[in-house]
């Protein structure tokens, strides 16, 4: 049975740290998503869900911001979530 080493807890953290931030950026960004969103005191809707009967052309870059900003924390937090699988199979390869 291996020691336990100040290395083998960094490594346990940053897989927890990374897990967490992953979790929290993908429901950031779920959050993101139905925050409502507005132009030239017009209300526009979200991004995942466009208020109807609106001029197109007055909410789009309303709207193109917010999805921007919600495509990029989810892809983060995918990122994040990914790193973390990463490290822990790393991490379970190097234990064994």
């Amino acid at each position: 049975m291996p020691t336990i080493s100040g290395a083998w807890i960094a490594v346990t953290t940053l897989n927890k740290i990374l897990a967490i931030a992953g979790v929290v950026l993908l429901l950031g960004g779920v959050a993101l998503g139905f925050r409502s969103v507005s132009a030239g005191g017009t209300d526009c809707g979200s991004a995942f869900q466009p208020a109807a009967g609106i001029t197109p052309m007055a909410c789009d870059n309303a709207l193109n911001g917010a999805g921007t900003l919600v495509t990029i924390v989810i892809s983060a937090g995918v990122l994040c979530l990914i790193a973390a699988a990463a490290v822990k199979v790393v991490r379970d390869k190097v234990r064994a």
